[in-house]
């Protein structure tokens, strides 16, 4: 794929002041945009290759590595759907999505991760409850975390998927016999969702003395018919693994979508899903564009992708023998390089000029200052 010709670090640079002064984040969305704002620039130092072969020199400048910046998801992607590979049981296994109404959305700003923690526990509360009732044995889900539409707009919902396996209640491992094509009826799913869902956050809201401002909201959410989306089965683990590459290390807006920066704002596309998902081309402000991205940054140390389960690792023991194990994958240790690799076909120590030696490091670059044209992201306690 082409390197693309914007990217949100541009954003950040040129819109992120007026942004800070109309809209006071936290100091932690702060380092979060300072980060993204210096990834793979002299800030955060570099070093110099040459060429074992035409002896030319470039300079390559190091990441951020923050999970929210749209540049350094690709190795961490291939990289987990392998490690993820080896603990995937090899079974049918089920997508489901659990989403909630928007009129949550305001509840959810309040305290993002309390909202986010009680979206996780309703989940698979009510996956397990389904399968213990249904079928007899404590079933298991991998859950990701997307906060995000395609509009930049806050849309929380859990991706899910759900093997057609459990646990019997003696430990005795069951496959799950479907005839349909859904693990579960999606509107039993729905209404016993709303329940778990809405009874946490009533106590969130009970615990901080904020029912009684936010009852209309959560009236309003309650009295909304929601939705579970499922699909059919996968027909073996190999189809699960190539689809966990696509859920996993996403963030909000990739720097392939962004059309243009200009002083009107910032032009991205976008799927619009209720016109047959034709791709569309929307522009927003500057301040507006970081408003939102910054309504995707998790809060800190919170984790997105969870096991639950027969997946999880309490059960790693007695699912050992069951699980998918990668033939390809090489017993010898590898080197981080040699592992992209081989996962990615792309080597990062080719030489990008005469496509026949390798780049050998000859010098480190230490970090420099970052300039002064945006005090508020280089605070000394906000640099990174």
């Amino acid at each position: 794929m082409s390197r693309p010709t914007y990217d949100v670090a541009q954003i950040i640079d040129r819109f992120g002041e007026a942004f800070i002064k109309q809209c006071h984040p936290n100091s932690y969305t702060l380092r979060t945009l300072h980060a993204l704002r210096v990834c793979r620039t002299s800030v955060l130092g570099s070093h110099l290759d040459e060429c074992d072969s035409c002896g030319k020199v470039r300079i390559s400048y190091n990441s951020c590595r923050n999970r929210h910046c749209p540049k350094c998801q690709a190795a961490k992607q291939a990289i987990w759907v392998e490690d993820t590979s080896e603990r995937i049981i090899d079974t049918k296994y089920f997508h489901v999505v659990f989403t909630v109404p928007e009129e949550l959305n305001t509840i959810c700003l309040l305290n993002s991760k309390g909202f986010y923690s009680a979206l996780f526990a309703s989940v698979w509360d009510t996956l397990r409850t389904f399968g213990y009732t249904h079928y007899g044995v404590e079933s298991g889900a991998l859950a990701i975390l997307h906060t995000w539409g395609q509009n930049l707009s806050l849309h929380p919902h859990i991706h899910c998927l759900v093997p057609a396996a459990g646990l019997t209640l003696d430990g005795k491992f069951k496959h799950i016999s479907k005839k349909g094509k859904y693990l579960h009826n999606v509107k039993m799913l729905s209404n016993v969702f709303r329940g778990k869902m809405m009874e946490l956050l009533k106590k969130q809201l009970r615990e901080g003395s904020q029912l009684p401002e936010y009852q209309f909201v959560v009236d309003k959410a309650w009295s909304k018919e929601w939705v579970v989306f499922s699909e059919p089965s996968f027909s073996d683990a190999e189809q699960v693994i190539k689809y966990l590459g696509q859920y996993t290390h996403r963030v909000a807006i990739s720097n392939h979508r962004i059309l243009n920066i200009d002083d009107r704002g910032v032009s991205f596309h976008y799927k619009d899903y209720r016109d047959q998902s034709k791709v569309k081309p929307t522009t927003l402000s500057g301040i507006e564009f970081l408003r939102r991205f910054c309504m995707h940054i998790l809060p800190r140390s919170f984790v997105k992708i969870r096991y639950y389960g027969i997946l999880s690792n309490r059960n790693a023991k007695k699912t050992v023998l069951l699980r998918k194990r990668n033939p390809d994958r090489p017993k010898a240790k590898e080197s981080v390089h040699e592992r992209l690799k081989r996962l990615t076909g792309f080597d990062m120590f080719l030489c990008p000029f005469c496509k026949k030696g390798q780049m050998h490091t000859i010098e480190i670059l230490p970090r420099i200052r970052s300039p002064g044209k945006f005090p508020q992201l280089n605070a000394k306690r906000l640099v990174i």
